[in-house]
């Protein structure tokens, strides 16, 4: 509450920033309530105060949420708290598109007591656009439920710059029971990602390999011992040399004749170093080595992280299902496919371990790239990714770092990705460490999934189980 100026310099939130599971906790005691003459409705052009952080690593923190349907420049507008003499003016050049979020890091202005009021004013500093009060420090965050209308909650995980974490967990939607879907001791440690293909369950092992599997006859999955594939076959990067960490795998409305889409976080010749890359394979030959027919480098395009907290999962979208949706890219316009040269049809959405976020990428034929998605998964990291067409949702999974949960995203009324679900692992499956999701064909209200278990726990890489459809 001091008498400081600070000049607006936004911190860039990038999903979870406090740990935990993800999971809505409503606490008892202290509840917010509304400051007086607070805005009753929508804020000016829809902005409103969204989520406070009074306490933590990321004290005095003020996040803004647009829930309009057109962007806004908020430059100049000022947060206060419950003291007048308090100013905190935003930077200018800062606009909101439709369903964004900003957090403010306010702490160099003034501070955010356990009794407070957090205020936004236009660019005057008289006009009240809106506000919230509260009696007891966040724990770990006052959160909007639901973002930019409902009212506000205490909540057990931060997520400035991202959706509020608003939706409770429950029971895994389908068959409790899980079985294994390999024979032991076949792909040791690292399996990760996986995609369905058809007959096919395609497989991606962080030692730079690619398995190409079919099914056992019993419901699990055996490497394909035909065209070189019984060992599962090496990567290499265009130059023809280098390991990449393969994390993800998919594939487009072609299939494998597409190519084979694998995300990975680093060369592991040189693994000290970040490399965030998607990278396509010819898979149609005999040769037991593939090097990549293209390489999309993100690295540039997403914020930094360890060497090891890179790109962990990748699904494809088709473009048809996003512009059926309303899906509205990251300038807030409606997407348009042909704003993006000649590409796949589709948009690649990628997992970022490091900063728990999904990223959308349309990735030209030229080379090219474009960022088309911010995603916060409100999870502490997202190992797997995959693109349910059937039901038109995005799944994203973490593993035992978050006690195995698995959440469903949707392009909501704003033309952006949110939380319809979040689900507990199944009921007969110990908290392993699950990098790979897979789902496959519906068949009498249920469809098979598979899980790929990085660690290998009791010598099986692969169990499977069952979700509604």
């Amino acid at each position: 509450m001091s008498e400081r100026e600070g000049v607006g310099t936004v911190r860039e939130w990038r999903g979870v920033v406090a740990g935990g599971v993800g999971v809505l906790l409503v606490l008892g005691g202290a509840v917010g309530v509304p400051a007086a003459g607070a805005a009753a409705g929508v804020g000016a052009g829809g902005v409103r105060i969204n989520e406070v952080v009074t306490t933590g690593d990321v004290n005095d923190s003020v996040e803004l949420y647009n829930a309009g349907t057109s962007g806004v420049d908020v430059s100049g507008w000022v947060l206060r708290d419950d003291q007048d003499s308090s100013k905190y003016k935003i930077a200018a050049g800062t606009v909101l598109a439709p369903g964004a979020y900003r957090a403010f890091d306010v702490h160099g202005a003034f501070g955010l007591g356990a009794a407070d009021e957090a205020r936004l004013f236009l660019a005057d500093g008289v006009t009240l656009v809106d506000s919230f009060g509260w009696s007891a420090h966040s724990d770990a965050s006052w959160s909007r439920c639901a973002d930019g209308v409902g009212a506000f909650r205490q909540v057990d995980t931060v997520t400035l710059g991202g959706q509020n974490d608003c939706v409770a967990a429950s029971a895994w939607p389908g068959g409790g029971a899980v079985a294994t879907a390999d024979a032991a001791n076949v792909f040791g440690s690292d399996l990760s990602g996986l995609v369905v293909d058809g007959s096919v369950l395609w497989g991606a092992q962080n030692s730079g390999k690619l398995w190409r599997l079919v099914s056992n006859g019993s419901g699990g999955w055996k490497p394909d011992t035909a065209n070189g594939w019984g060992s599962g076959k090496a990567l290499r990067f265009p130059s023809g040399s280098g390991t990449p960490d393969d994390e993800g795998v998919t594939v487009t409305a072609a299939g494998a004749s597409g190519g084979v889409y694998v995300s990975s976080e680093r060369n592991a010749d040189s693994s000290g170093t970040s490399r965030l890359s998607v990278l396509r394979y010819d898979v149609s030959g005999s040769a037991t080595t593939l090097t990549a027919a293209k390489e999309w480098n993100l690295t540039s395009a997403l914020p930094a992280v360890g060497s090891n907290l890179g790109l962990e999962g990748i699904t494809w979208v088709p473009d048809a299902s996003l512009t059926a949706a309303g899906f509205r890219d990251e300038s807030g316009a409606s997407y348009n496919p042909a704003n993006y040269g000649a590409h796949t049809g589709g948009v690649f959405f990628v997992g970022v371990e490091g900063t728990a976020m999904v990223y959308g990428f349309v990735l030209q034929d030229s080379g090219a790239f474009t960022r088309v998605a911010s995603i916060s998964s409100g999870m502490a990291g997202v190992m797997e990714l995959q693109w349910e067409p059937q039901a038109s949702r995005l799944w994203v999974v973490c593993d035992d770092t978050c006690d195995g949960q698995h959440r469903t995203l949707q392009v909501n009324a704003l033309g952006v990705f949110a939380t319809t679900a979040v689900y507990n692992r199944p009921s007969g499956m110990a908290n392993l460490n699950n990098e790979g999701f897979a789902l496959g064909a519906c068949a009498a209200g249920s469809k098979p999934v598979y899980w790929a278990d990085d660690s290998n726990d009791s010598g099986h890489a692969l169990r499977r189980g069952t979700v509604n459809c």
